[in-house]
């Protein structure tokens, strides 16, 4: 477990030097675009920076055979201010992280255990494809398109660390078929036929 530790020493070594030791958010107080309030020092204790979730194996029955565990501020007031947030992503045989984006942050996997298919497309259109197996990392750059495939025979463990405490997400799949764009336009803009599209919004709660 020595690589993710080096890379989360690596975000924070690349950011401006800060004022203060911590700024541990106060969640008490709203969110801003430069992150939460900090609390008072004097109302700071060690558990503001310790998160056990991440230990936790999360419920894989759904759709794409997934669970996605974050450590985001509003979880982990002690990120406040570090610029990097983490995730724990557990995948069933089979199971899929669909095609997405995270607009504000780079990311960076590393396998726990299991074996994943994983890989991004870049604005050129080249796909960048690997199998990863236990102890390894791969890196996603910020806003390209990229997923993780369980390919092995066993659950799948994937560390995630972003370099933004808010990346943000857009999946492909919901996009186009969890709302309410009109089935004519998907059709016309994906090539899909009526069929095809009429069904998948069926599967992901889309109308229209």
């Amino acid at each position: 477990m020595f690589l993710p530790i080096l890379f989360i020493f690596s975000l924070l070594s690349s950011s401006f030097a800060s004022v203060q030791d911590f700024c541990v958010a106060d969640l008490s107080l709203p969110d801003g675009p430069a992150g939460y309030p900090c609390k008072n020092p004097a109302k700071v204790t060690v558990d503001d920076f310790v998160y056990s979730a991440l230990g936790v194996a999360g419920n894989t029955n759904n759709l794409f055979k997934v669970a996605v565990t974050t450590a985001f501020t509003a979880q982990f007031p002690g990120l406040n201010g570090l610029g990097l947030s983490l995730a724990r992503a557990d995948l069933a045989v089979g199971g899929v992280v669909p095609m997405h984006t995270h607009p504000n942050a780079n990311e960076v996997i590393f396998m726990v255990q299991g074996t994943i298919t994983a890989g991004f497309i870049s604005s050129a259109n080249t796909v960048y494809l690997k199998t990863l197996n236990k102890g390894d990392t791969m890196i996603f750059p910020q806003g390209l398109l990229h997923f993780v495939v369980n390919s092995g025979k066993t659950t799948a463990l994937v560390l995630v660390i972003f370099s933004s405490p808010n990346p943000g997400v857009q999946f492909l799949d919901y996009a186009l078929f969890a709302n309410n764009l009109p089935s004519e336009l998907v059709e016309k803009t994906t090539f899909l036929d009526d069929g095809q599209v009429k069904k998948l919004k069926a599967s992901f709660g889309g109308t229209g």
